[in-house]
Order: C-alpha cells, then structure tokens, then sequence
C-alpha cells in the first residue's frame, strides 16, 4: 500500500499545475510538464530519494549502497541533458467516459517531423505503472534518438477505479485512442507510427493491432504469446491477475486467454507489419517460449521479423540496455 500512495503521490502531484498543451485535442482534458515538483530538477529528486530510504534502510551502509544505485541508475548529467533536450508532460484523456491517464515525450527541437512510438507498458493496474523514473531510464532515451513516445497507463491506473483494467479487454480502447491524437501533435509524422509493447504491453499491442491499420512496425519485449500455455510457466497468474482482471474469467476461461493469445490468429497478422521480438532467455515472468514458438509461427506465415534473445538475462533484460536500446531505434528507424 505504501509503494501505490507513492507511485500515486509522485504521478498526480504534476497534475496540479497545467502547462500548455502539446496535444491539441479536445479529447485532452489536461496536460501538465513531468519535470515539476521533486522533479523540477536533480536536488530535489535525489533529496526526495535519499530521504525515503533513509527511513527503509536497516542501517548506514545499506543506506549509502541504494543511494549510489539511485546515482549511477540516474546521474546528474544525464538528467540534466533530458530535461534541456527533452519535453514531457502527463495529460488526462477521456475513453469511453472514462477518464484515463497517459504521457507523451518529444525532443524540444524539431527540424522535421518525427516518427511516433506508441508505447504500451507491462503490468496491470497500478502494478507496472510509467512513473518518472521509469520514463527517464526507458523512454526519454528513445525520444532523445529522434521519437515522439506517447503511451497509456491503462483505464483505472493511479485512481481509486483501479479494477477497471481488464487486462486486454476495453483498455485496449486506451491505446487505440492514442492514434487519434498523433494528428494534433505539433511536429508529429501521422504517417510514421511504431508501436512498442512490454510483457502484458506486448499481448496489448497484438489485440490493438487488431483494430488499426495506421502501425508501420511493431516490437514486443518479453511479450506473452499464448496465456494458455503460460499458465503453466506462472499459475499463480491466475489468482492474482486473471480472476481478478478479465471478466467473466471463470465461466469462460478458455475463451477469454484464447482471445488475448495471437498465436491464435497469427494467419490473420498483416505481412505488411514487421515485428521484432526481444526476450531475455532466463525470463522467469514470461517464458522466452513465447517469442520463440511465436517466431517459428510468424516463419511458417512469412511474416517479416526479427527475433533476438538475450542468453542469461531476466524479464528486465538489465544487462543488455544499452543493446536492446540499439535494437528498437534501429528497427524503428528502418520500418518508419
């Protein structure tokens, strides 16, 4: 509980003054600039941080062990260098009646209009939500190679409606609702959309895909395929996600993860879409058997991709950033 009130204090606390509008739609209720409040700039974030685990930490030493973590993960120069280069705001939307929370970042200078990455992030609910410092060290680095990065938090995320993720289900809505925005976006290339999805991001990014014919290309990290075979990989998804998120889970269980596994309408994916599937081969959330059974699908349907698996690394693929990195701007910049 006290991880959520401070993910929810850190994200709407930069709702309480508006700053203008990147997004001129009428859809975008609000938008306000990421780097305020403890993120106005670099002292007051490293503040924040070293006053929060002085209270966690058992001791001194375990206290100075997280704060040079907390530097070398995000040093000074390179928040300094986003926050000069880079611009960032969090906006409401609404879909379906429903208001929902979203980000978009953009480099500053724009000679020429820029192809856009819709990401879509891992998780459910507030689990797994795109926080500061999980756009600093994913998504501002993408930006900074020359893309507008704009992606959802999912209906009910950071509010107290936080059971109306269905995990695939009208959240997907969420995502889809993002390309009508792209138009109003200054300095934004309508013609030259990418799609980008993490773990639960993946399997939302196939059901999206579904719906629109506007995605040039595709990637998928450590994206679930098949959720009836990964059931078997991690039961406990069941109890803790699937009863609890999809809608009538126990009558239709079958049917429902059937219809969130593209392995199930893989004949009916467009050749003309690439799709790039990263996967870290000691995932221990979701197994690299997704990507490596999908991969041989895609072959026998001769649909373009690229599948890379990174040996020995885990479901954050955390020692390979700097490669996975190189991977998606040189995907995107081929295929966009």
């Amino acid at each position: 509980m006290y991880k959520l009130l401070l993910f929810a204090s850190l994200f709407l606390a930069v709702f309480s003054t508006s700053a203008a509008k990147i997004i001129d739609d009428e859809h975008v209720t609000k938008e306000t600039d990421c780097f305020t409040g403890i993120f106005a700039d670099y002292d007051s974030w490293h503040q924040f941080i070293a006053q929060k685990n002085k209270r966690k930490a058992k001791n001194e030493e375990a206290y100075l062990k997280r704060i040079k973590a907390f530097e070398e993960t995000f040093p000074q120069d390179m928040f300094d260098n986003f926050k000069a280069n880079l611009t960032c705001h969090n906006f409401k939307y609404q879909v379906d009646n429903v208001e929902v929370l979203g980000y978009i970042i953009k480099p500053k200078v724009i000679k020429n209009k820029l192809p856009v990455l819709i990401y879509n992030r891992g998780g459910n609910g507030n689990f797994g939500s795109v926080y500061f410092a999980a756009m600093m060290r994913n998504l501002f680095p993408l930006a900074e190679q020359g893309f507008v990065v704009i992606g959802s938090q999912y209906r009910g995320t950071l509010t107290k409606n936080d059971d109306l993720d269905e995990f695939g289900g009208k959240d997907v809505n969420d995502v889809l609702a993002l390309i009508d925005f792209i138009p109003h976006i200054a300095g934004a290339d309508e013609s030259r959309i990418g799609m980008l999805g993490v773990s639960r991001g993946g399997m939302q990014t196939h059901l999206a895909m579904q719906h629109t014919n506007k995605i040039k290309a595709i990637a998928t990290i450590a994206g679930a395929t098949d959720l009836v075979k990964e059931l078997t990989f991690r039961p406990n998804m069941e109890k803790n996600v699937y009863v609890r998120r999809i809608p009538n889970y126990k009558e239709n269980k079958q049917a429902e993860l059937e219809a969130r596994s593209v392995m199930n309408w893989v004949d009916k994916l467009s050749p003309k879409v690439p799709i790039l599937l990263i996967h870290g081969s000691d995932d221990k959330r979701v197994s690299v058997e997704n990507s490596i059974q999908f991969a041989k699908a895609l072959d026998k349907h001769q649909i373009p991709h690229k599948l890379v698996v990174y040996e020995g690394d885990n479901h954050f693929l955390m020692n390979h950033k700097e490669q996975l990195e190189s991977e998606l701007v040189n995907w995107f910049n081929s295929y966009l």
